[in-house]
């Protein structure tokens, strides 16, 4: 900033003096203090004061360090952001047609929604799974299912997020017999799965394994997928889940990070180069409903993590440094109370991602919460980004919102102070002591009640929960999955169970076995199991048997 800060700063006062002191005389301001999240107050106005930025260091040019601006070198003048509409639910035979409706509709990526005992790691004829199978995502209960989820979709032409994490090693082995059996070459195949266990442990629930073995997994699919498939994003780590529970904006940050810093620590530490897995690397993020803000976050993020990756672990590949991220329009947002508003509050964190510089985004559909999204409502989420993508006018030049003295002030400040949370959790011994000591938690558990206190003291204001109400019907047209979707899933693993080479699936399940027991990288065994019809709660039964399972801190 070449201005005259020390003029400023005069002309600054005297504005205060004469014009808004004037003017409070008449009209005061509608809140007394106006805050952020976190807590933090926000000015009245920010001026070059505010920024203490050096260009070519602090901000430089899009595709090269710090990456503050964008990632790749022409953004989405050349390609728009990946429209992937995640979905998924009963059976895969019901999902399978949602994802072609989805592509007929313009979705460029697919993006799985498993069921809660697929993502716990249990067939649906197990007893835990009673009530549950397909109720929140698909039910994958082995490799037939997931060859029904995908017929007739060439996996060399479409990106495929699964949001899969304890079991992620079984789903992607699924996926890539899939590939095999369509005659895809594996190394082709793009998408990513979430695989980020960690952010499970404080902010979702859905683990299996202790810490240890949970990182084994995690290093072992870095390994198989830098030497067999290329380019597959063998994580996406999400602060996604650490918002939607509670976390404001530079939590979302600090714990995402602090569990990158975690994972890149563990694949070392078992000897793995930090150039061969880094670019793979992918992350997951929350656009939530402060416009300005969640677009500093975004930035932040990327040149907080290029620093990390080059100074902490002294990567020498750009790509190593550079934070790629698919972003979610914020679940926790959405109202059951007049759910139209929804498509409002969807639009704007669309923007919010857009301006950050998202590499893929998926945008909520009006009815989420209330139910699973119909077709109707999946559609007009879907048209929020292909009229943010054609019509705006904000993919047009890279980070146009870069130089405002708010955005750039938001920047550092949520850069500065997430990396001082990032210093205490490396005190701490790291992201998994800091998990077991509940720190984490602890601190997202207070972000969130002062988050709901404020809604409650009308400090908050939410349209149409504590003000702007109206009198509703109940909602109608809702989508409802089929109660006998269960019973469907036990028959069909009754008959794959009589029809496949069970001496084969034993033999493959017992060289798994030994697998857990060694140094050896655990994928290709696993590969041979679901290759071989072993359905997924068999497989995780034997890591059970081996790894043990996580048991949850209690917190006071």
């Amino acid at each position: 900033m070449t201005n005259n800060k020390d003029e400023i700063q005069v002309n600054l006062k005297k504005w205060e003096e004469n014009k808004v002191n004037k003017s409070l005389s008449k009209f005061s301001e509608r809140k007394e203090i106006f805050t952020f999240d976190t807590g933090e107050e926000v000015k009245r106005l920010y001026t070059p004061i505010d920024v203490n930025m050096d260009y070519e260091k602090d901000l430089g040019y899009p595709g090269q360090y710090p990456f503050t601006r964008g990632v790749q070198p022409t953004m989405y003048r050349s390609k728009f952001w990946t429209m992937r509409m995640y979905a998924g639910f009963a059976t895969a035979e019901e999902s399978n047609k949602r994802y072609k409706y989805l592509i007929e509709q313009g979705s460029m990526g697919l993006s799985v929604a498993f069921d809660l005992p697929t993502q716990m790691g249990y067939d649906s004829d197990d007893d835990i799974s009673e009530g549950e199978v397909g109720k929140v995502g698909v039910c994958i209960d082995s490799l037939a299912d997931m060859e029904i989820l995908f017929d007739s979709i060439p996996l060399d032409k479409v990106s495929t997020s699964m949001t899969i994490n304890a079991p992620a090693s079984v789903l992607l082995a699924m996926y890539i017999a899939v590939a095999k059996k369509q005659g895809v070459s594996v190394d082709k195949l793009r998408g990513t799965i979430q695989n980020d266990i960690l952010k499970e442990y404080v902010a979702r629930g859905t683990y299996i394994f202790p810490v240890k073995p949970s990182m084994r997994l995690i290093t072992d699919i870095f390994e198989y997928c830098s030497k067999e498939v290329p380019k597959w994003n063998t994580i996406s780590i999400s602060g996604y889940h650490i918002r939607e529970a509670g976390a404001n904006a530079v939590q979302e940050v600090a714990f995402t990070l602090a569990d990158g810093i975690a994972y890149v620590n563990s694949a070392i530490e078992a000897g793995l180069n930090v150039d061969d897995f880094a670019p793979r690397l992918s992350f997951f993020f929350n656009a939530h409903n402060n416009l300005l803000e969640e677009v500093a976050k975004f930035r932040a993020a990327r040149r907080l993590w290029a620093k990390i990756m080059k100074e902490r672990f002294n990567a020498q590949n750009p790509k190593s440094w550079s934070l790629k991220f698919h972003t979610q329009t914020a679940g926790c947002t959405l109202t059951a109370q007049q759910p139209e508003n929804n498509i409002v509050r969807v639009a704007i964190q669309t923007l919010a991602a857009v301006l950050g510089g998202t590499q893929s985004l998926h945008t909520n559909s009006k009815d989420e919460a209330l139910a699973l999204p119909t077709e109707d409502s999946v559609r007009v989420a879907l048209r929020t980004q292909q009229i943010v993508a054609n019509e705006s006018g904000v993919a047009d030049s890279i980070d146009p919102l870069a130089g405002s003295y708010y955005v750039e002030s938001l920047t550092n400040n949520i850069e500065q102070k997430a990396l001082e949370l990032i210093n205490k959790i490396d005190n701490l011994g790291g992201a998994p002591q800091a998990i077991e000591k509940g720190f984490i938690q602890q601190e997202i558990m207070d972000s969130a009640y002062r988050y709901q206190k404020e809604i409650e003291n009308n400090e908050r204001i939410i349209v149409g929960v504590n003000k702007f109400q109206i009198e509703e019907e109940a909602p109608k047209g809702l989508l409802k999955v089929d109660p006998m979707v269960g019973e469907r899933q036990k028959e069909k693993i009754r008959k794959l169970k009589e029809s496949r080479d069970n001496e084969k699936v034993q033999k493959n399940l017992e060289a798994l076995r030994k697998a857990c027991n060694s140094n050896e990288n655990i994928m290709p065994y696993i590969l041979d199991a679901v290759e071989s019809y072993a359905t997924l709660g068999e497989i995780c039964k034997v890591m059970r048997a081996e790894f043990g399972e996580y048991k949850q801190t209690v917190m006071i």
